[in-house]
């Protein structure tokens, strides 16, 4: 079975391509999804964030305080890294389980920090979703209500679009100009093939 890695900054509408991929039937793990349901479900690393980030690090309902947690960690690189040292190989233990559940000829995984959080290497091919800089930071704005600032912070913390398109195999054009589904089905046509060899 091939494994993809999607990537893309934010705001480049990599979930946006991962819906086309399901729709074709490839099973699509969303790393930064479950990042976010292990954060409030896997007691050991609720411990451990607790741990780093004190007692406000989770509401009284048990939800992770996001705002808590993201005004500490993006404003202290070390910080982000601790954190950023607990999620990771918890996700990939998950993804592992999950991927020992699949018999599709191909799957997805999408992340927003594959290459970041080194997770590309267990990878066969990776595809990133790339789009116009501005169109980022518009689509971000408008999707999570976020200011400009607060965009341009979360973007400073990730590889730069250059930096993602020169380590990926393939990419997919993003902005607004480009129809995505003939992008999609290319590579989709590309992966069955290669995972029939």
């Amino acid at each position: 079975m091939l494994k993809i890695g999607v990537t893309g900054g934010i705001g480049s509408g990599k979930s946006t391509v991962c819906r086309i991929f399901s729709q074709l039937g490839v099973p699509v793990y969303s790393a930064d999804d479950r990042a976010k349901q292990l954060m409030t479900e896997d007691e050991d690393l609720v411990e451990r964030i607790e741990g780093l980030f004190g007692p406000d690090a989770y509401l009284a309902n048990g939800i992770l305080n996001r705002e808590h947690i993201s005004d500490r960690a993006f404003h202290d690189a070390t910080l982000l890294g601790k954190l950023n040292a607990l999620v990771h190989p918890a996700v990939f233990r998950d993804f592992d389980s999950w991927l020992e559940q699949q018999t599709a000829p191909y799957i997805i995984k999408e992340a927003a920090l594959l290459f970041e959080s080194g997770s590309f290497r267990d990878l066969d091919y990776i595809v990133t979703v790339s789009a116009p800089r501005e169109l980022r930071i518009t689509r971000c704005m408008q999707r999570d209500g976020n200011t400009r600032k607060q965009v341009l912070a979360r973007m400073d913390k990730q590889w730069t679009e250059k930096q993602r398109n020169d380590a990926a195999d393939f990419i997919i054009k993003n902005d607004e100009k480009t129809a995505l589904i003939p992008q999609v089905m290319e590579l989709h046509r590309k992966f069955l093939f290669a995972a029939s060899e």
